[in-house]
C-alpha cells in the first residue's frame, strides 16, 4: 500500500505541536541568589560545602560597603615589542584617554588585559565589547566573553583577549577611537569608557 503525502492540514497540525514542543524546553537561566543564600544551601552537605569554599573562598574580607560589585581596574595593552607598558587606570579620571593616545607600530601583536575585582556577589556572563572608529566611521566591533566569578574582594582577576594585529600599511596609519564596555548577563554596564591608539610607522615615528 502506497504512503500517502500529509495533507496541509496535518502539516500545519504537526508545527503547531513542534512548537509547543520547542517552548517547553526553552532555557531560562536561573534565579539570581545572593551570596548568604547560595552558602546557607544544603551546609550540612561536607562535600558540597568544600566545593562552594573552593568556589567563593572560606576567609570574608571587609568590603566597603558603598563599592560596586565589580570593579574594573585598568586596561592593558601587552606587546613584547613595546618600549614601555601601555596601562590605562580606570579608578580614576576617563576623559583624558581619548586626547593621549596609545602609540602602536603597525602590524604588531598584542593582547588586552582587563584587570577587575568582584566584591560582594557572584556575577554572571561577563562580556568585554569593544568598538572601534576612524573618522567617526565603525571600523571594527569586538565581543569577549569574560565569564562568571565569585567574589573576591583582595585578589584582582585578569582576562586576556585573544591576540589582535595592529593594521598596517600607509593608509592605516592614523588614530583610532575605541569603545570599551564591561557588562554581564543582566545588562548591567559595569564600566563604559573611551580611549584612542595611534597606529605608526615606527614605535617612535
Amino acid at each position: 500500500m502506497a504512503e500517502q503525502e500529509p495533507t496541509e492540514e496535518q502539516l500545519a497540525a504537526m508545527a503547531a505541536e513542534n512548537e509547543e514542543t520547542d517552548s517547553q524546553v526553552n532555557y531560562k537561566p536561573p534565579a539570581q541568589k545572593s551570596l548568604q543564600e547560595i552558602q546557607e544551601l544544603d551546609k550540612d552537605d561536607e562535600s558540597l560545602r568544600k566545593y562552594k569554599e573552593a568556589l567563593l573562598g572560606s576567609t570574608a574580607v571587609a568590603v566597603d560597603p558603598a563599592a560596586p560589585n565589580v570593579q574594573v581596574i585598568r586596561m592593558t595593552l601587552l606587546c613584547e615589542t613595546a618600549p614601555q607598558p601601555l596601562v590605562l587606570d580606570l579608578q580614576g579620571e576617563l576623559e583624558g584617554f581619548k586626547k593621549n593616545p596609545f602609540v602602536l607600530k603597525e602590524g604588531v601583536e598584542y593582547k588586552i588585559q582587563i584587570s577587575f575585582k568582584v566584591n560582594k556577589e557572584i556575577v554572571s556572563g561577563l562580556k568585554y565589547t569593544q568598538q572601534t572608529f576612524r573618522k567617526s566611521v565603525k571600523v571594527d566591533k569586538s565581543d569577549y566573553m569574560v565569564g562568571s566569578y565569585g567574589p573576591r574582594p583582595a585578589e584582582e582577576y585578569n582576562f586576556l583577549t585573544t591576540v589582535e594585529e595592529a593594521p598596517k600599511g600607509m593608509m592605516a596609519r592614523g588614530t583610532y577611537v575605541i569603545k570599551s564596555k564591561f557588562t554581564d548577563d543582566d545588562k548591567h554596564d559595569h564600566l563604559s569608557w573611551e580611549w584612542s591608539l595611534a597606529i605608526k610607522k615606527d614605535w617612535k615615528d
